[in-house]
């Protein structure tokens, strides 16, 4: 139970960030795809929401499906087009991105198997 708390704080600490502390992700979601500013801000919002109910699902064990369907479609995202390593080419970029990326696809993974936990796992 208490991996399962501080897992679902994990992704709602970055669902607070998306949605309520966004300027700095705004300006990277912009550095790191050349979206402009309002489809930015759109896209760390959209993320935020994502986010949230990822972990609040986790949290509350209920439509727990749902919430790592959400936290895996962003992590795709994250991983693909924020994290694109091998467009890189200044190599503390390269070398931060590899990281994240990696950590995105680790986090699916982990996410993937905790959709084989027995629903009874979920309730309290």
């Amino acid at each position: 139970m208490i991996g399962r708390v501080v897992f679902a704080l994990y992704w709602l600490n970055a669902a607070y960030s998306h949605l309520f502390k966004s300027t700095g992700l705004v300006g990277y979601t912009q550095m790191k795809t050349g979206y402009s500013t309002g489809k930015s801000k759109f896209a760390v919002f959209a993320t935020g929401i994502l986010l949230a109910i990822g972990g609040l699902t986790l949290l509350a064990g209920v439509w727990v499906h749902l919430g790592i369907l959400c936290l895996v479609v962003f992590l795709l995202g994250a991983a693909f087009k924020m994290h694109a390593y091998w467009k890189a080419t200044d190599a503390n970029s390269k070398m931060g991105d590899h990281v994240n990326f990696w950590k995105d696809i680790a986090l699916i993974a982990a996410l993937l198997m905790l959709l084989s936990l027995p629903l009874t796992y979920w309730l309290w």
